[in-house]
């Protein structure tokens, strides 16, 4: 994920808030003593809307329905090249992730691809910015090679030669058996991307409201401001606030109670969680998905902080750790 610059938030669209609360800064990032859980029903996230806090209602979960989701991130991108159909396959097909995290860049002749920087040196044999490459350039790089010299753990011969997919690759390759959760760029990096996004994922009818209800498509970002442009031109896509590192611990209650006003979560950096500021987070009826997170004792201990999944290059560990948690509460 890259980092985007942070811009001033805005109110694009009038929603029910409730539990407003004046929690100071000190309690919002975990440090106070706050315990309260709102919750939220389903059919309510998808809305936009927070609903009154009765304590027979469900708890806030995933619109997949899965009480954890596994976001691959990059694919599985610790067994396989990042950004590939191999990562993505093993993800999918193999494990059976929940998500296929997709980061975009824009081409110079305007094609979105699949590829987590700016530039094409680190997973290619390329050199140069993605938006310097016309798409029939950037197909003749190697996107797999590399993966095979840094891991020779899991190195293999037919990852040679791999190809940056484009996202209308992709959605053909899995259509709606697969679920997506897609991050954007700030606006000034690759203008027009937004509208290229919704109209690349309408062709593949991941927009209906069957797909949007199943959560077959998050959107996420760094940038406030392409979330709010994409709830602008579409308000029914559910939106996820990605936060730096760093970030998190000087939010308030009123910064998570804004952020709930144009998306459905939040993926912080999962070094900044706390129990404490997760119930914030969640009081706020906001998801938690906390990024990346590759060490089976870290999965364990934000479970029990209460997140709703998270992204990690390994999402079979995340997948038996979910596993071993419902088996040790089925025997209690």
């Amino acid at each position: 994920m890259n980092h985007a610059n942070k811009v001033i938030a805005t109110t694009l669209a009038t929603i029910t808030l409730t539990g407003l609360c004046t929690t100071t800064a000190i309690e919002a990032s975990g440090h106070g003593n706050n315990n309260a859980q709102h919750n939220v029903n389903t059919s309510n996230q998808q809305n936009g809307n927070s609903s009154q806090a009765h304590g027979n209602q469900k708890k806030i979960h995933n619109l997949t329905g899965e009480k954890f989701a596994t976001i691959a991130h990059r694919g599985a991108s610790g067994y396989a090249p990042e950004h590939t159909f191999f990562s993505y396959d093993k993800s999918h097909n193999a494990i059976g992730a929940s998500y296929i995290e997709i980061d975009l860049q824009m081409t110079k002749d305007g094609h979105l691809v699949a590829m987590h920087d700016e530039t094409v040196d680190r997973t290619t044999n390329g050199t140069g910015r993605v938006d310097q490459y016309t798409l029939k350039e950037l197909k003749k790089l190697d996107a797999g090679s590399k993966f095979n010299s840094q891991n020779p753990q899991y190195a293999n011969s037919n990852y040679k030669g791999a190809k940056v997919p484009t996202l209308d690759e992709i959605l053909n390759r899995y259509g709606t058996d697969a679920n997506y959760y897609i991050e954007t760029k700030s606006p000034d990096v690759y203008p027009g991307m937004e509208e290229k996004l919704l109209n690349t994922l309408d062709k593949h009818q991941l927009l209906n409201n069957n797909s949007l209800k199943n959560g077959h498509v998050l959107v996420q970002s760094f940038s406030e401001e392409s979330l709010l442009k994409m709830q602008k031109l579409n308000p029914a896509v559910p939106l996820i606030r990605l936060l730096d590192k760093g970030e998190l611990t000087s939010m308030t209650q009123l910064n998570f109670n804004q952020i709930r006003q144009y998306a459905i979560g939040v993926g912080p950096e999962y070094t900044d969680l706390t129990k404490q500021n997760v119930k914030n987070l969640k009081k706020a009826d906001l998801l938690v998905h906390p990024f990346t997170v590759n060490e089976p004792t870290d999965m364990k201990r934000l479970n029990e902080y209460g997140v709703d999944g998270v992204f990690t290059n390994y999402p079979d560990v995340y997948k038996q750790i979910i596993s071993e948690n419902e088996q040790q509460h089925k025997h209690k």
